[in-house]
């Protein structure tokens, strides 16, 4: 709970009293490396909190899986349109390492919004974080090549390029395995120079 808490803070800090309401409002869920959170078809009643491990956001596309996003401790899980408007999901969620999460239910997220102004404050800047995630991914593949794309990745969150298999980070960028790779050598050849 204190590292729910501690990641948090960037979002707010809460009272005692806040703690321990939000304490019995949530519930931890643990999954195991490659274990899927959630998939395609299922209408999602919860939002997730990572505290810990990676989870991936990917899409089957042609019966091969598209890496769409990367989620790591202190950042909030949603498949928005199915919670939103109860409709079937699209996304599927795969823990790429042993990750544990804590869940909100709507039921708990209204309790949760009631009790205090300071949750409305998190869930405010946790959907502006997303959104604004997803427009500079959107911004990035009209505007950028791979190779540009992969140097952001490095740039912004190169601990991602040891934690998740090459394959997810090629379909993250957008490109074959054997194209990253050689992105990655073109890289690291101007880097030497």
């Amino acid at each position: 709970m204190q590292t729910l808490l501690n990641q948090l803070l960037p979002y707010t800090s809460l009272s005692k009293d806040e703690s321990d309401y939000l304490q019995k409002c949530i519930q931890k869920k643990v999954y195991k490396k490659h274990e899927i959170i959630f998939s395609a078809g299922q209408v999602s009643k919860e939002i997730y909190f990572v505290t810990k491990g990676c989870v991936r956001l990917f899409y089957l596309v042609d019966g091969q899986d598209k890496t769409a996003f990367f989620y790591t401790e202190g950042q909030f899980i949603c498949a928005g349109e199915s919670y939103t408007f109860g409709t079937p999901a699209v996304e599927n969620y795969e823990a790429l390492e042993n990750t544990e999460l804590y869940s909100f239910s709507k039921e708990q997220i209204d309790r949760l919004l009631h009790f205090s102004p300071k949750f409305e404050l998190i869930a405010r800047i946790a959907t502006e974080n997303e959104l604004i995630c997803s427009q500079k991914i959107i911004a990035s593949f009209v505007t950028k090549s791979a190779e540009q794309r992969y140097l952001d990745l490095l740039e912004t969150q190169g601990e991602l390029l040891q934690r998740v298999p090459q394959q997810y980070i090629a379909t993250y960028l957008g490109v074959s395995p054997e194209t990253l790779s050689r992105i990655k050598q073109r890289v690291f050849q101007k880097n030497r120079s």
